[in-house]
């Protein structure tokens, strides 16, 4: 897609924390338990309203299997895209199978409509 979808220019660090959660499948009492933190302290940060300690920031980036870097500017080991466009990626790439498939059909029915029209043509005419 080329998008830089986690880049400094189009999200902030709660972008980045919220989209690396959801990739990891953890919803946010989840994280929140698993960081030691209480759920409210969790929602501030991916809101943007407040920054986790050093230490945090840490746990975060190792339990959502992301750089540091990547949570603090979105360069380094992070996600490419948010799961909905890796979702809808992978339905485009579907569609695009299928669409061969089906056109390689179509091509084989048509090479056999010429057949049989030819061999209608040859036995009309002699």
């Amino acid at each position: 897609m080329g998008e830089d979808w986690y880049g400094a220019e189009q999200a902030t660090f709660g972008d980045r924390l919220a989209g690396a959660r959801e990739a990891a499948g953890l919803s946010q009492p989840e994280l929140a338990e698993r960081l030691g933190v209480r759920l409210e302290t969790l929602q501030s940060w991916e809101d943007d309203a407040a920054d986790p300690r050093a230490n945090r920031l840490q746990m975060l980036a190792g339990m959502l299997n992301v750089s540091l870097m990547w949570l603090l500017t979105g360069q380094g080991e992070g996600l490419d895209a948010p799961p909905e466009a890796r979702e809808e990626a992978e339905t485009v790439r579907e569609t695009v199978r299928e669409i061969r498939a089906i056109r390689s059909v179509v091509e084989e029915l048509d090479a056999r409509l010429g057949r049989l029209e030819r061999k209608l043509m040859a036995e009309g005419l002699e």
